[in-house]
């Protein structure tokens, strides 16, 4: 017997058990995206792989380590999206979406980076993301963090996020950070950790986000980002914040996050949650002025936010807000013999034609109607529809009743939809 092939570590079926978790999150998304009046674009999982080093950065942690990036038949360096903003930005800019207009977009599908698989975090995984172009205010920033505190207001797990603001300021700004930063990290080298170390010189401000406890009490005596802000640049961060506050969104300004991509400026925010055991990021995003005019297109303002649809989805389950999913059908079609057979196929048609709501199952695979009625209740179903040679021959069906007390009866087939109409079902 050939050895079972498996599925690729970190790379995970979704079964029809846990499907509907997905999909009530993913109904509410695409609802809250139409009622904010944004439009859905659908971009390749593959791109050339300098698409991602000019926009991500040759330097961070997921060009470096993480992208599934080879070489096709023709040469040509390919790779699997790691993330949303890059292939939305390129087919903006490769179908002419971008310039001197206003985009409001959102995405949802697959992405791939190399790491460690753990619970809420895998190789292949589900991003939602949403992408606005054309705006340079912090007024489309606000709305932005106003959608997704809506989303977790319909989705019922507002209590359990908090969200953390800061601004990175501009390019120019965080050019004079940067020196000053990297002067004092080298004053304190020998208490940096390793990947500190290696980050100071390639990418000093990731050196902020460090896990690393010792490294973290040391930056308590850094240098802060804001203090080398321009008036342009404080207008911007404290009318977003005026504009939260206006709305009722709480918020904590967190002066170390900087996000794990070199695109950002500006405004940064991330959604955090401690209720999926350590603290994890259920939503980041922030502006990102700079790379419509770095990827090739004129200078153009953007904004936009992306969230893991596998830890969105865990954190509903683990909260108990997955909705109870209705029974595989509503009515079971149950016909012996072959004309009886026929005849049910043609029935469980005209239902689906006049009653499109109903969820309807035909039996399949023979059997007695014994060992049929016990598939009808195992579908969930509330009636079993009955057809023999004798129903046939007289125009009618067996209505009989899988769940509560309704009597069974034998009704012409004109008059069975009328009645399930009126019973509700």
């Amino acid at each position: 017997m050939a050895k079972p092939i498996q599925a690729i570590r970190g790379m995970n079926d979704c079964l029809p058990e846990q499907t509907p978790a997905w999909q009530q999150a993913e109904a509410v998304l695409r609802q809250l995206m139409s009622s904010y009046g944004y439009s859905e674009i659908r971009m390749p999982v593959m791109e050339v792989t300098g698409l991602f080093k000019r926009a991500i950065g040759e330097v961070t942690d997921v060009v470096e380590k993480e992208m599934y990036t080879f070489d096709d038949r023709n040469g040509d360096s390919l790779t699997l999206r790691p993330e949303g903003t890059a292939g939305c930005v390129r087919a903006g800019i490769e179908h002419g979406l971008l310039y001197n207009q206003e985009r409001r977009m959102w995405y949802l599908g697959p992405m791939f980076r190399y790491e460690r698989p753990q619970k809420g975090r895998y190789r292949q995984f589900h991003q939602f993301g949403v992408e606005v172009f054309g705006l340079n205010g912090p007024d489309i920033d606000a709305e932005l963090i106003m959608l997704t505190a809506r989303l977790w207001k319909v989705l019922g797990v507002a209590e359990h996020l908090t969200l953390q603001l800061n601004s990175l300021g501009q390019p120019e700004e965080r050019a004079q950070y940067r020196q000053a930063l990297v002067a004092f990290l080298q004053q304190h080298e020998d208490r940096l950790d390793d990947d500190s170390r290696r980050r100071m010189h390639s990418n000093p401000l990731r050196v902020l986000d460090s896990k690393d406890a010792g490294v973290q009490a040391l930056l308590a005596d850094a240098p802060v980002l804001s203090d080398y802000f321009g008036a342009d640049t404080q207008a911007h961060f404290e009318r977003l914040k005026s504009l939260l506050t206006a709305a009722g969104i709480r918020f904590e300004l967190n002066p170390r996050l900087v996000r794990g991509l070199d695109y950002y400026n500006l405004t940064v925010f991330e959604w955090i949650t401690d209720s999926l055991g350590a603290q994890g990021t259920v939503c980041g995003g922030g502006r990102y002025d700079g790379l419509v005019e770095q990827l090739g297109g004129q200078a153009t303002p953007a904004v936009g936010f992306a969230m893991g649809m596998e830890r969105l989805v865990l954190l509903l389950d683990t909260l108990g807000l997955v909705e109870p999913q209705p029974a595989l059908a509503e009515v079971y079609v149950a016909a012996m013999g072959e004309g009886a057979t026929v005849a049910g196929f043609a029935l469980a048609e005209r239902l689906r034609d006049q009653l499109p709501a109903l969820r309807v199952m035909s039996h399949c695979g023979g059997g007695n109607f014994k060992k049929q009625l016990k598939r009808a209740d195992k579908s969930g179903a509330a009636i079993a529809l009955i057809l023999g040679e004798e129903e046939i021959a007289r125009g009618e069906v067996t209505v009989k009743y899988l769940r509560g007390q309704g009597e069974q009866r034998t009704l012409a087939q004109d008059e069975l939809i009328e009645q399930l109409k009126q019973e509700g079902i």
